[in-house]
């Protein structure tokens, strides 16, 4: 995600902040998204989301499962369902080697930030994860707190 910031293309279009504090990413994957005209116009206007969405392996296909795109109200005839599957692209190596990852015990496939690249292209960054426990989130919400006051005092002794 370190991308130039004087790229005209490159823009984030959603993020799934809650992800990394729900789940401990071990790593991640960007994947091509097909999808329909309509959905990349809403896109470009910024309406989406996908907080509540997760990723499957059906039928030898990725998919992206409950992720919302607003209606682009200029498509009235073609327009697209909001929370419609969308098919994810990856190439057979990574598709099996993800299929390997949810077949392990308690391993899953989040969404972590859906962009356009420095082409104009969709892309979107999943990752394989395994659920935290509550013990764990409190040591991530306790290391956050550390921080924040660590770089509270350096700025006011700095």
């Amino acid at each position: 995600m370190a991308q130039a910031k004087t790229d005209p293309n490159y823009k984030v279009i959603a993020e799934n902040r809650r992800a990394r504090f729900d789940y401990a990413i071990e790593e991640d994957l960007e994947c091509g998204i097909m999808l329909e005209g309509s959905e990349v116009k809403s896109l470009r206007a910024g309406g989406s989301n996908i907080a509540e969405s997760y990723a499957t392996v059906d039928d030898g296909e990725l998919w992206l499962v409950n992720s919302y795109i607003a209606p682009y109200e200029q498509a009235k005839t073609f327009a697209h369902e909001e929370r419609r599957r969308r098919k994810l692209l990856v190439s057979r190596k990574e598709l099996a080697r993800l299929w390997q990852a949810t077949a392990r015990k308690g391993m899953t496939l989040v969404p972590l930030v859906l962009y356009f690249n420095h082409r104009g292209m969709a892309k979107i960054k999943i990752g394989i994860a395994k659920g935290k426990k509550t013990v764990d989130k409190r040591e991530t919400s306790a290391k956050r707190d550390w921080n924040r006051q660590k770089q509270r005092l350096l700025k006011q002794n700095g």
